[in-house]
């Protein structure tokens, strides 16, 4: 069962890295060192494990099973644990559900199959209902829905249609470019049975936030997550000032993080804890592969201008997370 039973997704939620040895074997004692950092970190609302920014497109079901098992030993009695089901068949999505739910999460972050490209998302929107109705009868928890910016994009039709007809849905992670997600922030959380739009546009954080979402869940909280939560608190509370300060600092980082080519976005940030000493190496999976010593280096000059130490961000607390 669920350590905590009434989550429901909202605020800051940061999806952790995962660490490899030097022959890409999981690293347990960095992995949980990784873990016990982000979950200590004042203010967040969860944290995600077995999503993008853990590279689980590269990991088997029995090392998932074991990502959860070292987050829910090293923090899972601190603060909730939101687990990625990424699967192309419905049916290996439905045995990851019930596999974390098993393993104590909280919640699971439901990924669009990639069987579903070539227009099946936008033609045949059936299959993306018929993919979570597979993941709820295997499971009680609640869902988030990962809406992807590309071809793998729900319609707003079809994520009203996903949100009425199957009531375990209690969140959209958001990729979506700023018009429709201002639309989506405006219609999901003011349904009948409303759901919170958890902004993923960490490259214009700020703006994504003065919109309304009710929440954030993002990779780049793996490095950054004490500023993600002084930026959410500032725009909750209308600060405007002090979110923009805090914005400035956030820049720095997704000007390094989120440039071409994105899909180094996660070793970025691998790369960013070794330089700020909160991880000892920086090994990703093939086919992803090390960065050069120039882009390293550009990385270094964003920690600094972000204000970054290994111990946090500069001018901001840093304590245990209370229990939820």
């Amino acid at each position: 069962m669920a350590r905590y039973k009434d989550y429901i997704p909202c605020g800051v939620i940061p999806a952790a890295l995962l660490a490899f040895s030097e022959d890409f074997s999981l690293d347990e004692a960095e992995t949980r060192r990784h873990l016990s950092y982000v979950g200590n970190v004042t203010g967040i609302s969860a944290v995600t494990v077995n999503g993008h920014s853990s590279e689980v497109h590269a990991c088997t079901f029995d090392e998932q099973a074991r990502v959860l098992d070292l987050a829910g030993d090293e923090i899972g009695d601190q603060v909730p644990l939101i687990n990625g089901v990424y699967a192309d068949g419905s049916l290996e999505a439905a045995r990851l559900a019930r596999m974390a739910e098993s393993g104590g999460a909280s919640a699971l972050l439901c990924f669009p199959p990639h069987s579903m490209r070539m227009g099946g998302v936008r033609h045949r929107p059936e299959m993306a209902l018929t993919h979570f109705k597979i993941i709820a009868e295997a499971t009680d928890l609640p869902l988030i829905v990962f809406q992807y910016g590309d071809e793998l994009a729900y319609s707003l039709e079809t994520l009203i249609n996903i949100v009425e007809q199957i009531p375990t849905v209690q969140a959209v992670k958001d990729w979506s470019p700023a018009q429709d997600h201002e639309r989506h922030i405006r219609v999901l959380q003011t349904l009948p049975r409303p759901v919170n739009v958890l902004s993923t546009n960490s490259a214009w954080l700020m703006s994504s936030l003065v919109m309304g979402a009710n929440g954030l869940l993002s990779g780049a909280g793996s490095v950054i997550a004490d500023l993600q939560v002084a930026l959410f608190n500032a725009v909750k509370s209308d600060d405007m000032k002090t979110a923009k300060a805090l914005a400035d600092r956030i820049w720095h980082t997704s000007q390094v993080f989120y440039r071409d080519p994105f899909a180094d976005m996660h070793n970025r940030m691998k790369e960013a804890l070794v330089l700020l000493g909160r991880q000892d190496r920086a090994v990703v999976r093939p086919p992803l592969v090390k960065l050069s010593a120039a882009e390293i280096s550009r990385i270094g000059t964003a920690l600094d201008s972000a204000g970054l130490t290994a111990a946090g961000a500069v001018g901001l607390p840093r304590r245990r997370a209370a229990a939820v």
